[in-house]
């Protein structure tokens, strides 16, 4: 085999092999993907469940006694931006930040950023995060990543500075269609939950009002999760996208390599004849 020969058949083995790796990409973001929106309902009928709890903690106080959320105020408004953790997702990282940046437009602004490659394209983008973590890689971690995103948040809250969070994520979606929301968290809106209308109340062991605060805090520990599990399916969806695609350049490339062999091939059997010809006269 000549040295032209070896080295088309050395690029068609790699690409071989390139290609068996992308497919196994594909294929367990798919499952991760699939994964997560099986565990969604779970993380939806928790929320709905505290949902119905405000609701009936509400009718235990009177009507002007009830909470409400506030406006913005005056105090430090703050993004929290769910990106990746791994990379080959394509632009997932660019459009959840060119949300996130839209939404710190603003002097009295922080961003708070989940994910290792979000990190690094923020880090293009002019922007620095006040707080970081990575991004789960598995969603039994979502509980865990959940616990300190709301540890930070309301470390901040303690210092009376903070008077709107927003959340800012992608959702899963088919190829091409995935939406970036920016979704508020903070201040809490009381106003969702329908007040319940019971002729006898429930039997508690706190404080009203003890009781509606500790609710809030749970059902926002909720939207949390429910957001990293979107995040979460997102991420790996625009990864099998991205994988796809590149699935499709190997496949054309592999076709061109074996078109370039066979023409090699065929021009050293040309060769060998005509030398063999040639030495026989």
């Amino acid at each position: 085999m000549s040295g032209r020969l070896g080295e088309v058949a050395a690029h068609l083995g790699t690409t071989c092999e390139l290609g068996v790796v992308v497919s196994a990409m594909r294929s367990i973001a798919a499952a991760r993907s699939l994964e997560a929106r099986q565990r969604l309902g779970g993380v939806r009928a928790y929320a709905a469940t505290l949902g119905t709890a405000i609701g009936e903690a509400l009718a235990l106080l009177p009507e002007p006694q009830r909470p409400a959320g506030t406006g913005d105020g005056a105090g430090q408004r703050l993004v929290l931006a769910l990106c990746a953790e791994q990379g080959f997702a394509g632009g997932y990282n660019e459009r959840v930040l060119e949300v996130a940046a839209h939404e710190l437009d603003g002097a009295a602004a922080g961003l708070l950023l989940v994910g290792e490659r979000g990190e690094m394209t923020a880090a293009q983008r002019g922007l620095k995060p006040e707080w970081t973590a990575p991004m789960m890689v598995h969603l039994d971690e979502v509980q865990a990543l959940a616990g300190s995103i709301a540890e930070a948040l309301y470390a901040r809250l303690d210092g009376g500075r903070l008077t709107r969070v927003t959340v800012v994520h992608m959702l899963p979606g088919e190829a091409g269609r995935q939406e970036v929301v920016a979704r508020p968290l903070l201040p809490f809106d009381y106003s969702r939950f329908p007040v319940a209308q019971r002729s006898q109340p429930p039997l508690i062991s706190l404080a009203p009002a003890q009781l509606i605060a500790g609710l809030a805090e749970e059902y926002v520990y909720a939207e949390l999760c429910e957001a990293l599990v979107l995040a979460f399916a997102a991420e790996n969806e625009a990864r099998m996208q991205a994988m796809v695609v590149a699935q499709g350049n190997i496949e054309q490339r592999r076709g061109e390599l074996q078109a370039e062999y066979r023409r090699v091939r065929q021009d050293e059997i040309t060769d060998e004849i005509i030398e063999l010809s040639g030495a026989r006269l």
